[in-house]
């Protein structure tokens, strides 16, 4: 333990020592620079003092200061530009093989086979006209009709489910009903067209005779056409 203690005793003198000698050789040069600047501020000042005399001097003479001319710069030398050399014409070997492409490019050019045009469209084919529809087949008679003239063809007077019966066996397609065949009896009595009878309980009904005499004149020009 002794022996640490003095060591450190030791390196803090030494370390004491050096600062001490550091800190009186800073304060010599700052006494030094110090005293320098104050020469340099004396000398300043009496610089300054006779920069003011001068030019008071020199505006009482009216002088005015030498003016120093620049020494002209020397001119640069101009360089020639170089030649340019022409270009190489070409040579006898290069211009016959010149001719020779040209040639054959032109004779490739005349072998091509002009582009054929193309073939004009044949116009399209005309639809033929929709055929018109076939006439009309004739009409058929009326119920009033077919009443009428079974009424007329018959020499005796007919009940309506008689009339009926006949109608429908004659004209199964059309489904003749009682009471239509009915109805269509008694609006032809009611146009003088037929007769009503009774007898009993029972209603028959026969052609007048203006719608016999019709019946039979048409009945007279049908055959006659057929004849022809």
């Amino acid at each position: 333990m002794s022996q640490n203690t003095t060591a450190t005793t030791e390196l803090t003198t030494q370390y004491a020592a050096q600062v001490t000698s550091d800190l009186e050789r800073n304060t010599k040069e700052q006494d030094r620079v110090s005293a320098e600047i104050a020469a340099l501020q004396d000398q300043l000042v009496a610089l300054q003092h006779d920069h003011s005399v001068l030019v008071n001097v020199q505006q009482v003479l009216g002088a005015s200061p030498a003016s120093v001319q620049p020494v002209p710069a020397p001119e640069s030398a101009t360089v020639p530009a170089p030649r340019k050399k022409p270009a190489a014409e070409p040579g006898p070997g290069k211009r016959t093989r010149a001719k020779k492409a040209d040639t054959a490019q032109g004779r490739s050019a005349a072998k091509k086979p002009a582009a054929k045009k193309p073939a004009a469209k044949k116009p399209a084919a005309e639809k033929p006209a929709a055929k018109k529809p076939a006439a009309a087949k004739g009409a058929k008679p009326t119920l009033v009709e077919l009443v009428r003239d079974h009424l007329a063809e018959q020499g005796e007077p007919r009940s309506a489910a008689e009339v009926t019966t006949a109608l429908d066996t004659a004209h199964p397609e059309r489904g003749i009903k009682p009471t239509v065949v009915r109805n269509t009896l008694e609006g032809l009595v009611a146009k003088n067209q037929a007769q009503r009878t009774k007898q009993g309980s029972s209603v028959f009904y026969a052609a007048s005779d203006a719608a016999g005499q019709t019946a039979a004149s048409a009945k007279g020009e049908s055959q006659s056409e057929q004849g022809e």
